[in-house]
């Protein structure tokens, strides 16, 4: 098994910007795949990014150009740079991984791992 756990989130104002991280417990392998999702009440949980190992990456387009994913594969990182936040960025933001090969998923069900969540909240 993989343990996640996020850190970073927080309350912000509207413009402003957090950095989400998320350290694995271990080495994902080659074809390893780590994202960011988010839940706001209510709603379902919907794909914000996600990074493959080797480096692709894939976004939301309600995110593209404000949010970039990054990953420091040494420590088995994975960050979220969150920019000129929006209200309607206000979500629980889970981290997930998962080993898969071919395109970058951003969906849900592609994921195996999951973390607790960190709270992020823009007013």
């Amino acid at each position: 098994d993989v343990q996640l756990v996020e850190s970073g989130g927080g309350s912000v104002q509207a413009g402003g910007s957090l950095r989400l991280s998320c350290a694995a417990s271990r080495y994902m392998y080659d074809n390893g795949c780590m994202g960011w999702f988010r839940q706001a009440p209510g709603k379902e949980r919907e794909g914000v990014a996600a990074a493959m190992r080797d480096g692709r990456t894939t976004y939301a387009d309600s995110v593209q150009g404000r949010f970039t994913i990054s990953k420091d594969n040494a420590k088995n990182t994975l960050y979220l740079q969150m920019n000129s936040l929006e209200p309607g960025d206000t979500a629980m933001y889970y981290c997930a991984a998962t080993v898969i090969w071919g395109r970058v998923p951003l969906h849900a069900a592609a994921f195996r791992y999951w973390g607790q969540g960190t709270q992020v909240t823009v007013s």
